[in-house]
């Protein structure tokens, strides 16, 4: 019997975190491969299968299961996509807002750079500034002026953040493209009527998009040059073209299946059985 591990947070709970396990459980079940959907743990290590799809951020047992099992994602392309810094400096040369890492600040107490504020300040208000770790549009903010640009950076001071241009065209709304294996499969246009975040998760509403070809060959060179079995590329309408705000490992294709009737699950599954059993399905 084929077998294989599914690993999700080790405190995961929410029925919308599992949702997505268990479409790939069902999917890989119907190739004949037994995935069991497991909380991350240092026993994993100890376990027996032929390989391991990795929807935890945890960077460090990402690179330890590594070591043991062939994981989709891989490690390093796990730890690149939850970091939105590093996902910037690995997409040097694609197009992307202008952006501005902060400085690294082991003392929560100092006072912010005021060099730093200038040089965020010189893209612009209203700024966007993005917790480097972070999901769901969470921990992304919008500025309006200096006073709450020193308030949001003395806050942030002590953690990894980056400073952002506003694409003033693409407020509230974005393109969410899924690449499988190499291809880009679909896309789903989010927008939303009450933030210039479109995340579902903060009142966002997906609908079918066309893929057009620019799209579909960026999100495709996105994906090959962070070395990605499966993402969501999510990409901004700017004046000149789209450009890649952000890359999304491990992203929810929950809505993404309903508003576009693409069997995404089915997909990667197949992927996945391709790369290891190398035999077509």
């Amino acid at each position: 019997m084929k077998k294989a591990f599914i690993v999700v947070n080790a405190y995961t709970s929410s029925e919308h975190e599992l949702h997505q396990p268990q479409r790939l459980s069902e999917e890989l079940g119907a190739l004949g491969v037994e995935a069991q959907i497991v909380k991350n743990s240092p026993k994993l290590q100890e376990a027996v299968g032929d390989f391991c799809v990795y929807l935890d951020k945890d960077k460090y047992y990402a690179h330890l299961l590594e070591k043991k099992f062939r994981l989709f994602n891989r490690a390093r392309a796990i730890e690149i996509c939850d970091d939105k810094m590093l996902t910037y400096l690995a997409l040097d040369g694609f197009p992307q807002p202008d952006t501005l890492s902060s400085l690294l600040c082991y003392t929560q107490s100092a006072p912010p750079s005021a060099d730093l504020l200038d040089r965020a300040e010189a893209l612009g208000y209203p700024l966007v500034v993005k917790e480097c770790f972070g999901s769901l549009g969470k921990q992304v903010y919008l500025i309006n002026n200096r006073g709450e640009l020193e308030a949001l950076a003395s806050r942030l001071q002590a953690k990894p953040h980056l400073f952002q241009r506003f694409i003033a065209e693409s407020a509230g709304r974005d393109l969410r493209v899924i690449v499988v294996g190499g291809k880009a499969v679909a896309a789903m246009k989010r927008t939303s009527q009450t933030d210039f975040r479109s995340n579902a998760e903060l009142g966002g509403r997906g609908e079918s998009a066309v893929l057009d070809e620019h799209a579909k060959t960026l999100c495709e060179a996105v994906a090959a040059r962070l070395e990605l079995d499966y993402c969501g590329v999510d990409l901004l309408f700017g004046k000149n073209g789209y450009l890649v705000c952000e890359v999304n490992s491990n992203a929810f294709f929950g809505t993404f299946e309903k508003v576009t009737n693409v069997n995404v699950a089915a997909l990667y599954a197949r992927h996945i059985y391709r790369e290891i059993y190398k035999n077509d399905i």
